[in-house]
């Protein structure tokens, strides 16, 4: 079978290079519904056999796809399309034509593969006046990262813990938000929460546990374990962790923290003592009847079982909280008001996105009308949309007002010899009740005159999320249809009864 397969390759691989003189015609000429179904097909066979326990089979089929003239492709276009993708390694190469990304996937081989340093860069975190490492691989190194990530991620989400929601595919904050609502929405569920955070978790992994329990290529990964980064013109080896900003590292992240559900659940009695867990990322929380059964008995084994790969909880951000008074998990606050379960958004959140709002107001204080209204739409919309599953509605309504009152004061600063009734004539626009749009006139594709408002947040809907099943996997044909390259990958939602009693379970303020 293996055999049939390469032949197939060698044969599609003669086909594009024969096709056009130039490589950049050979580019272009890549059927990716062809490719994605080619590299999909073969994933299916990994998590297959996966299940199955053959583990020796499991290797020579993510061989197969690492040396695949599809997953190469698949690969380097991951990388040309990725967000940082005009963001250079120490070598400043980046791949912009259509020559250059053909090239770099005949340059993908394992022989004599050698990863150059990262480049280290520091960028703010939520916290004022502490910096977040962040590691930039080459462009080649890249590439061959999501080369292989294509061949272990169908054996990392079997592996994964089946209540973990991060970095993982088809799932969401929301689901694990939802998964949050569903373990303590009844008069009887747990009242205390361990709120867990490790810390550098990144940074702090072993090498020598990732190197002997990663199931993939074990040369490849001790090259970019021990790679180092270039800070300053100076080279820093590294002995631990896995770096932020590599395409591989969230997945070997979540390979590393498998089984810590599994743990947890042994330790306590889920019946009895309501120990249910839910992460994304390193955050998590855990739930539990009472306090000495997270202190005494969940703690201890989660601190084991993080020791065994070199991790710690941090202690400025571990903390147990009782439900009455309420934690912050993912951005949203969730607490409980006389027995009622109410999650909203937190107020550092909010405050955090005020904060950026009015510094982009300031920023463009000279600048067009049209220009502020385009860069303020997308983040007002992307942050409603983030929060519009839970109970925002008044939140919503106090942004849209706190906002309001940032435009009118850049519009008196604006004409400061001007009314106000003048000011409102230029700026902003009546209809359908509302007196104060702020708008401004331009001019769309076809050549009309059109308003350009500002979005609204409370315009947008608030809607329970439907929460994704716990054991669905892109991977198992039992659980999911795997779909096909270039289609929207279909969800696998909770059952119609379970879904009916969150519905009823549901209460907004």
């Amino acid at each position: 079978m293996n055999r049939h397969y390469e032949e197939k390759q060698m044969t599609e691989s003669r086909k594009y290079s024969g096709a056009s003189s130039t490589p950049s015609h050979q580019w272009d000429a890549i059927n990716w519904k062809t490719t994605g179904r080619n590299v999909r097909r073969l994933q299916m066979r990994i998590a297959k056999a996966f299940r199955e326990g053959k583990h020796s089979k499991v290797k020579s089929l993510q061989w197969l796809l690492t040396h695949s003239f599809y997953a190469k492709t698949l690969a380097v276009k991951r990388v040309v399309q990725n967000k940082g993708a005009r963001t250079p390694g120490v070598d400043n190469v980046v791949w912009k034509t259509p020559k250059q990304k053909w090239l770099a996937v005949q340059s993908l081989k394992r022989r004599g593969y050698q990863p150059k340093p990262l480049r280290r860069i520091y960028i703010a975190k939520k916290q004022k006046g502490k910096l977040r490492p962040l590691s930039i691989p080459t462009q080649a190194c890249r590439a061959q990262q999501a080369l292989h990530l294509l061949a272990l991620e169908p054996v990392a989400e079997l592996m994964a813990d089946k209540n973990t929601y991060g970095f993982r595919p088809l799932r969401s904050t929301a689901d694990a938000i939802e998964r949050c609502f569903n373990v303590l929405v009844k008069p009887a569920c747990a009242q205390y929460i361990l709120e867990g955070d490790i810390k550098s978790c990144f940074d702090s992994i072993s090498h020598s546990w990732l190197l002997e329990n990663i199931p993939m290529d074990k040369q490849m990964l001790k090259k970019w374990l021990d790679a180092g980064y270039l800070e300053n013109g100076e080279f820093h080896l590294v002995e631990k962790g896995t770096p932020q900003g590599s395409l591989i590292s969230p997945t070997l992240l979540n390979v590393t923290l498998a089984g810590l559900e599994a743990v947890i659940s042994k330790v306590a009695s889920p019946p009895r003592d309501k120990v249910y867990f839910c992460g994304y990322a390193d955050d998590f929380i855990i739930t539990g009847k009472t306090r000495e059964v997270l202190e005494h008995q969940v703690k201890p084994a989660l601190e084991t079982f993080l020791k065994e790969r070199g991790l710690t909880l941090s202690l400025e951000k571990t903390r147990i909280a009782h439900i009455n008074k309420g934690f912050d998990f993912l951005g949203i606050n969730i607490r409980k008001y006389d027995g009622k379960l109410i999650m909203k958004p937190a107020k550092n959140s909010v405050s955090r996105f005020l904060a950026d709002i009015r510094e982009i107001i300031k920023l463009y204080r000279t600048a067009k009308t049209e220009n502020l209204i385009r860069r303020l739409n997308p983040k007002i919309r992307g942050w409603a949309n983030y929060y519009c599953s839970v109970c925002s509605k008044k939140t919503f309504s106090d942004i849209d007002h706190h906002i309001f009152q940032a435009l009118r004061k850049w519009c008196l600063r604006r004409h400061s010899t001007k009314s106000l009734k003048w000011v409102k004539q230029k700026y902003y626009r009546q209809e359908k009740g509302r007196s104060w749009i702020f708008t401004t006139k331009v001019i769309d594709k076809q050549g009309n005159t059109v308003n350009l408002d500002l979005v609204n947040a409370s315009n947008v809907p608030i809607k329970r999320h439907i929460k994704i099943r716990e054991k669905a996997t892109p991977y198992d044909p039992a659980l999911s249809c795997p779909p096909k390259f270039g289609q929207v990958v279909k969800r696998v939602y909770l059952p119609r009864r379970e879904e009916k009693v969150c519905e009823r379970s549901t209460s907004h303020p």
